[in-house]
């Protein structure tokens, strides 16, 4: 779960590691991101602005496994 109007936060962790954002891979993909945040923006459903960044993609690091379903694994995943 994450808070798209906190910058550089979810939950107790605080650090621009923790930043909420979109990697796009092309320019429609960010057309459609960002016209999904205005829309919510304007909806009123959240407390404050999206802060979430929208940056182009680029090489994906997949995390070690003990990473991998970290809150599955500690009992405390979503169902």
């Amino acid at each position: 779960m994450h808070n798209p109007t906190t910058r550089n936060r979810q939950g107790p962790d605080i650090g621009s590691q923790y930043r909420s954002a979109i990697f796009v891979h092309d320019e429609a993909q960010e057309a459609v991101a960002r016209r999904i945040i205005a829309e919510l923006d304007k909806s009123g459903r959240l407390p404050a602005p999206i802060v979430t960044e929208v940056q182009p993609a680029q090489t994906f690091w997949r995390a070690e496994d003990y990473h991998q379903r970290y809150l599955e694994k500690r009992g405390r995943g979503s169902a």
